[in-house]
């Protein structure tokens, strides 16, 4: 009976391993290839610079504390050139996302 326990314990280490080494794979290509999102990623020649695409956020998430793209098939796409590794649900997009909705509210109060 001891070595079938032990054989199991062995197993089951084996595969928790595989697991876990497997998921930090799957963390390490993401963060790689940038945030989820990204429709198209061109490396300019000769920099660490890319035009990417990818839609925008969601409005009526972009105010919370967890932003979500909206869905490709909605035509609201941006172009942007800038550090391949740019994250669509950065600070920096975020805030920029952020200034043009309430841009856009101001402009739409003024003229009524």
């Amino acid at each position: 009976m001891k070595s079938v326990s032990r054989v199991s314990l062995v197993s089951i280490y084996f595969l928790t391993a595989a697991f876990v080494t497997t998921g930090f794979l799957w963390l390490d290509i993401a963060q790689l290839w940038g945030a989820e999102g990204v429709i198209s990623r061109v490396p300019g020649s000769g920099s660490n610079y890319c035009r990417l695409r990818f839609p925008a956020i969601r409005e009526d998430t972009l105010f919370s504390s967890r932003p979500q793209l909206k869905d490709p098939s909605d035509g609201d796409i941006i172009d942007f050139y800038g550090p391949c590794d740019y994250d669509p649900l950065g600070k920096s997009e975020i805030a920029r996302q952020r200034a043009d909705v309430r841009r856009d509210r101001r402009n739409d109060m003024d003229s009524d």
